[in-house]
């Protein structure tokens, strides 16, 4: 979603009154409140100048699978993170200027709809904002130009001549293997290596794919896939299972019952949300009758062993409580073959309830037929010291994958990386494409760009009331912006190429001499599409200007033909985008900023 408001003044409030009781019967003194800072062309401050580039470098210098590392803490001590994901920077460092607190949030926003593109939103806007302050076009001006080519763009990029954009076949995992993989490897947190990259790779597929119904149905959605957290153990110890892992301890596994089944060998289940502890306050909804003289806490537990009964005459063998159950309700069920589990936690409720067919029970009162639920099988399971219960669903539209990583900092990049992978998969069912990586969508679509903007006609200029030489400067600017965040994907003094075939960027060694024959030094573009064998390639500087030409495209072919191709997430990056230039619009048409002290 992009941005779709421009405002021209930009309002902070922190409003406080202190209020200061003197003594008894003596009024209170009230302090005067100070007049609000207001402050006119906020970009044209030195201060916000300085304090945005600081934020770019720290934004740029994370960007790619070699991106470095940021340790986040506060001064009061607490959580120390160690990070390069946009979601963890983002959250972790506190702005202090109200229009850097406006790009967070704006990129914060994309981050909750797509998980992805972070810090290309980010970057994108930066240089876009750099661009502008370099440039001597008005702001209104600078703002319709830019818009006219992101127009440019979204409309490029939608189309069936887009030139870096592929679409998904899904009989074949090569595409979404190669998505997912490149997801995992630009968090350079996770550390993993090649082969577990690809290990873990393959089982988020094949977890995804557990959360895909296998009836298409009106109203149908996907399941969900449970991270189950294994930390100090090898990476290659991660596993997927069809079904849900419920944690248990050791002792719980040594006393397991012989599991009560129904004609078919299905097991019954009761999935209750109310508290089956015996605790009046947490008996859930319905009327408790109390004779003169009894006891409320013994009119519960009767209570509690009259729906123990119930559950036992109606055949369930299993019952699954989100909050506790009572000891004596415990051991009355185990006697009858009946397993219990208790403190699930709400986060497992749904799942249980989408591939059970349970209905959560809230009331200690009779039970219908219609709320009991069915489970293919029920198992016990060992990983490291954790022990689990294993329930196996005749649907398998939730699935479990056991993450393992070395410690506990790697293990919480890698489910963060795992959860912005499966998100994108998510998204590519609703939009069956993916985006050239390492850059080459950026390099690709400038050069798309340069060349659609090197002759605007007199319609388009007049249109958007600017000359040709405004609209070039605007134009250029646009371009560079987009360039320039394949450059932030080198971080040791390497060079970046153009090459004038296809418009893909290319990674030089450092040390490369400028006039030599870079085919001797290349192998791959970034996303590993265009070999340097291919004829009639040819390559320029890309930090340098370059003549307009129109890029080629890559036959589809091209991605089975190799392996490990670097792709993006479509929905994502192109919403990023839009998000990022739109955002630099907003920023760039801010008249003011008023800030009140009080």
């Amino acid at each position: 979603m992009c941005v779709s408001f421009i405002k021209k003044v930009f309002c902070t409030n922190r409003l406080s009154l202190n209020v200061t009781g003197i003594s008894s019967g003596t009024m209170a003194s009230v302090d005067i409140k100070k007049p609000s800072l207001c402050t006119s062309e906020p970009l044209a401050k030195e201060s916000l100048s300085h304090a945005l580039s600081v934020f770019s470098k720290i934004v740029r210098s994370c960007y790619g699978p070699t991106g470095r590392l940021k340790q986040l803490h506060n001064g009061l001590g607490g959580c120390v993170r160690t990070s390069s994901q946009s979601s963890v920077l983002l959250s972790g460092l506190s702005g202090s200027h109200p229009v850097l607190k406006l790009l967070t949030a704006s990129v914060q926003n994309h981050l909750a709809r797509f998980s992805d593109c972070g810090l290309f939103t980010t970057i994108v806007c930066c240089n876009l904002l750099e661009k502008f302050q370099d440039t001597h076009v008005a702001p209104c001006t600078f703002i319709k130009i830019s818009q006219h080519l992101l127009s440019q763009c979204i409309n490029y990029l939608t189309s069936e001549a887009c030139g870096c954009r592929i679409p998904v076949d899904f009989s074949s995992s090569k595409i979404l293997l190669g998505l997912v993989r490149s997801i995992l490897t630009s968090k350079p947190t996770c550390m993993l290596s090649r082969k577990e990259a690809d290990h873990i790779s393959i089982l988020l597929l094949e977890a995804f794919l557990f959360t895909i119904p296998q009836e298409v149905r009106t109203g149908a959605v996907l399941g969900k896939c449970l991270y189950v957290p294994v930390k100090n153990k090898r990476v290659m110890d991660s596993a997927v299972y069809s079904g849900l892992l419920i944690e248990i301890s050791e002792l719980h596994v040594t006393n397991v019952p012989p599991i009560k089944r129904g004609p078919l060998g299905a097991i019954k289940m009761a999935l209750f949300c109310a508290s089956l502890s015996g605790d009046l306050a947490n008996s859930g909804e319905g009327v408790l009758t109390v004779h003169q003289g009894i006891s409320l806490e013994a009119m519960v537990l009767h209570q509690l062993l009259n729906l123990g009964k119930q559950m036992v005459r109606d055949g369930v063998g299993l019952v699954v409580c989100q909050k506790v159950i009572h000891p004596a309700l415990q051991q009355y069920l185990k006697e009858n073959c009946v397993v219990a589990v208790e403190r699930v936690g709400i986060a497992l409720m749904e799942p249980l309830q989408q591939m059970t067919g349970s209905q959560p029970i809230s009331s200690l009162q009779l039970l219908s037929p219609a709320c009991y639920g069915h489970l293919k099988d029920l198992q016990t399971r060992c990983f490291a010291t954790k022990c689990f219960f294993h329930l196996i669903p005749s649907d398998p539209i939730v699935c479990s994958l056991v993450l393992c990583n070395r410690n506990e900092t790697a293990w919480d990049e890698l489910k963060l990386a795992c959860q912005t992978a499966e998100h994108a998969l998510q998204l590519t069912i609703r939009d069956p494409w993916v985006l050239l990586g390492g850059g080459c969508t950026e390099t690709h679509l400038s050069s798309y760009i340069r060349h659609t903007s090197s002759a605007p006609t007199e319609g388009t200029l007049e249109l958007l009331g600017c000359s040709q030489a405004e609209f070039q400067q605007v134009a250029d600017s646009f371009c560079c912006s987009l360039a320039s965040v394949a450059c932030c994907l080198e971080h040791d003094q390497g060079s970046m190429l153009l090459d004038t075939n296809w418009g893909h960027s290319w990674s030089l060694l450092p040390g490369t001499p400028s006039r030599s024959d870079w085919s001797a030094f290349l192998s791959k573009c970034g996303c590993g599409l265009c070999q340097k064998e291919m004829p009639g390639l040819s390559w320029q500087m890309l930090q340098c200007p370059w003549s307009p030409f129109l890029p080629k495209s890559v036959h589809e072919s091209s991605v089975s033909s190799i392996d490990n191709p670097i792709l993006d997430c479509f929905a994502a990056k192109k919403n990023a985008l839009q998000v990022g230039v739109e955002t630099a619009h907003l920023l760039i048409d801010l008249s003011y900023v008023i800030e009140d002290h009080n």
